[in-house]
């Protein structure tokens, strides 16, 4: 199966922002927490905030099939080139104007105890500075029974792809606590964020973790205590206390996708070409968004992807009979997103996976206006309006 060109996925939780435009924090509910207010006219196409999060953190099955990023900002590592190789499965693949990709090897740093890359000399020492030194591993980096990892490979053994959430955001959250000289300053910004019932914390885990999320919860909580108790925030450790935490990263977590093929698709779009080349330029990605992906999605799937034996082995079963010589598909879109409009559907594969769908749904329906309906438009903005009902994070990971 292709990978998901939204390749390096992470999550991120937590604001360290500024504005560029007038705005201000105002209490809105105790269902919402604090929202962001304009102080003045802010146009359109202005950019009204830019936000650093506070912690962040590669999904780890993300991770696991080596999707390098930089393990503190979570930049793409490798070449927009590499990134098409690796993806088409062609070594040899050759990407025109080379000097479009931002990506600088030649800056990038690695711990020197556990080997962990960074984009930058900046983002190490930002790392070692706020959480690595907790986290680090040094040569136990793969060693199943140190703590961290057993940690991790329970979480990689309850929460599988699609991924929405990382327990390692939570393990970030504890190191920068110990490391603080500060602690009280990190606990209160942590403890800024909209709180939840009993009842609305036990949906939000039900949902990251399944039918069985009690007991999958008290594990992580013991693996948790055992790699990374701190007395500052003891009561994070405790029951209540933990499923709060988990309930804190999936309201106000924030899915993060980049990808450096990305990056140089979208700088091709800007360049200055005689019409010719651009014809050219658009061929030769068109093309590569198909052998990327070697149409292995419909929007009609006749087969879907499952875990059944609670482990890594991905399961392709089929959803209706399939006849000799029948191309097999599943679907990159949900369930919803498979009813929308050809124009939106287009968008969201276009820009998630960055291919164009020719099953035979769309080319049904290839004469539909290029526009999204009123109706969707109004459902897009209410899930941007309303962060705390929106999905936990974007079904865009693949094994």
């Amino acid at each position: 199966m292709a990978a998901s060109m939204c390749d390096v996925f992470s999550f991120c939780v937590g604001v360290a922002g500024r504005a560029r435009v007038s705005v201000e924090v105002r209490f809105v509910s105790s269902a919402k927490g604090k929202g962001l207010f304009a102080t003045q006219l802010i146009r359109k196409g202005e950019t009204i905030f830019v936000e650093r999060p506070l912690v962040a953190a590669q999904f780890l099955w993300n991770a696991l099939y080596r999707y390098r990023a930089c393990d503190h900002c979570l930049r793409a590592l490798e070449k927009a080139e590499e990134n098409a190789q690796r993806l088409t499965g062609k070594p040899g693949q050759v990407l025109p104007h080379p000097e479009l990709c931002t990506v600088r090897k030649d800056l990038h740093q690695n711990c020197p105890h556990c080997q962990v890359m960074y984009c930058s000399a900046e983002c190490r020492l930002a790392a070692t500075e706020q959480y690595h030194q907790v986290l680090c591993p040094g040569p136990s980096q793969d060693d199943p029974l140190h703590p961290l990892n057993k940690l991790q490979e329970a979480w990689r053994s309850i929460h599988y792809p699609p991924e929405t959430a990382s327990i390692m955001l939570m393990a970030r959250m504890v190191a920068t606590v110990k490391q603080a000289k500060d602690k009280d300053r990190w606990i209160r910004l942590f403890s800024q964020f909209c709180n939840k019932t009993a009842n609305e914390e036990e949906e939000i885990v039900h949902k990251l973790l399944g039918d069985k999320f009690k007991g999958q919860l008290e594990l992580l909580r013991r693996l948790f205590t055992e790699a990374l108790y701190e007395e500052a925030v003891s009561q994070w450790f405790t029951p209540d206390g933990f499923r709060s935490l988990f309930a804190l990263v999936g309201t106000n977590g924030q899915g993060i996708g980049t990808s450096s093929l990305s990056q140089w698709v979208h700088a091709c779009d800007t360049l200055e070409l005689k019409p010719q080349d651009r014809e050219q330029l658009d061929a030769f990605i068109d093309q590569l968004y198909k052998d990327i992906e070697a149409g292995n999605h419909s929007c009609v799937p006749n087969a879907e992807t499952s875990f059944p034996e609670n482990n890594f082995l991905l399961h392709v079963t089929a959803l209706e009979d399939i006849k000799p010589g029948e191309e097999i598909c599943i679907s990159y879109l949900d369930c919803c997103q498979r009813e929308r409009s050809r124009h939106s559907r287009h968008k969201i594969l276009r820009e998630n996976y960055l291919f164009v769908c020719s099953c035979p749904k769309c080319l049904a329906e290839a004469d539909e206006p290029n526009v999204t309906s009123e109706e969707e438009e109004e459902e897009e903005e209410e899930e941007e309006g309303e962060p705390e009902d929106a999905e936990l994070g974007d079904e865009m990971t693949d094994v």
